[in-house]
């Protein structure tokens, strides 16, 4: 199944792209997608709905708003260096163990929203990322058990002010979490329609040049193993997000780098998970 939210901001109501490609309104069962959604066999669920209510639900109109595909999660984790490129590209070292930082959910928003250049930035930037979202609570689990704890996966635009990132010290979180910052969808496609995470392509253009182009099969840590080992320093929640990292190409590895500017668009996507695009815009 591919979950939806669609209309305004702050009033998304819960839908589903069908295989033939209509968009049906669920909100007559399902108020929200989120944690209490996940963690109440919601996805289950909403497939049982389906098979007596798809044909006669309402439709979406076309052009309608889509918002992040999920409600606000509990956390949005993001993994940093997860592929050998961007490490290199990025001039850091290849990371021993996942690196670790979160991101505001406030900086959620739909995946064909506007990105607002924060205040004063002069340095935005782009990150293609494949997202898992959790679909049942885990707390020290195995990494052969992991699988069973994933609702689905979610293309993520992982945008960073790197000046804020990088150059301001402390966390990554100060670089990551502008409004804006976090375009999830344009749905959320359950487990079971992805064969295979780690082998995905994972590709991202502004103003339709070609700028990140990966696979997920060259993820360092792979998807198992990050439940597991995140699951050990805390509990995750159904609903949240584990973004896994982006591939070389971002702007910051350009010499000199490249960043984002009023009017620019970009545009991504990842295998079976659609496609985004953002148009830039400065902070009014």
């Amino acid at each position: 199944m591919k979950l939806i939210r669609f209309g305004q901001p702050g009033s998304e109501q819960c839908g589903v792209l069908l295989p033939d490609g209509r968009q049906i309104n669920a909100s007559s069962a399902f108020s929200r997608y989120d944690e209490e959604f996940f963690a109440s066999d919601g996805i289950n669920r909403l497939s049982k709905w389906l098979e007596t209510n798809a044909a006669s639900a309402p439709v979406v109109p076309e052009g309608t708003r889509l918002g992040s595909s999920i409600g606000r999660p509990s956390k949005i984790i993001c993994i940093g260096l997860n592929y050998r490129d961007h490490a290199e590209e990025s001039g850091m070292q290849i990371p021993t163990e996942p690196v670790v930082f979160f991101k505001a959910t406030t900086a959620l928003t739909g995946p064909n929203d506007d990105l607002v250049i924060p205040r004063d930035s002069e340095k935005t930037d782009w990150e293609v990322e494949l997202a898992v979202v959790i679909g049942k609570k885990a707390s020290y689990v195995s990494e052969e058990n992991a699988a069973a704890h994933i609702a689905g996966y979610i293309l993520h635009n992982d945008y960073s002010e790197r000046a804020w990132q990088l150059e301001r010290g402390g966390q990554w979180v100060k670089g990551k979490s502008a409004d804006t910052f976090a375009p999830l969808g344009p749905w959320l496609t359950t487990a079971d329609e992805i064969a295979d995470p780690h082998n995905l392509r994972l590709w991202l253009k502004v103003n339709g040049e070609t700028k990140q182009d990966g696979n997920s099969s060259n993820l360092i840590f792979k998807i198992p193993f990050l439940i597991s080992y995140l699951s050990n320093f805390m509990t995750l929640l159904p609903g949240d997000v584990i973004s896994t990292g982006t591939p070389a190409g971002v702007g910051l590895g350009f010499k000199p780098p490249q960043y984002l500017k009023d009017g620019d668009v970009v545009e991504l996507g990842i295998d079976g998970l659609g496609t985004q695009k953002q148009t830039a815009r400065s902070f009014a």
